[in-house]
């Protein structure tokens, strides 16, 4: 995979990953979230691994459409682009 590709993979996941983690905890207080009933975790570290769970998704996501993308001219034809 090509440095440019990476960043076609990166960037776009990281907007969503915000764009996600800003609407969730906008709607959910990270103090009233107990894990197995309670385990209460800080503020800071539910905002991190929220937005960490976010961008891997968001990544997952743009991979698998970097590898269903056309690799060639010849192939976006023969779908019709």
């Amino acid at each position: 995979m090509k440095w440019h590709s990476l960043m076609w993979i990166l960037w776009p996941s990281f907007l969503m990953a915000g764009l996600a983690s800003a609407v969730v905890f906008a709607l959910v207080d990270p103090l009233d979230v107990a894990i197995f009933g309670y385990i209460r975790p800080e503020r800071e570290i539910l905002y991190a691994a929220g937005f960490f769970f976010f961008w891997s998704i968001a990544a997952l996501s743009s991979l698998l459409t970097t590898f269903m993308a056309p690799k060639n001219d010849k192939e976006a034809g023969e779908i019709g682009f």
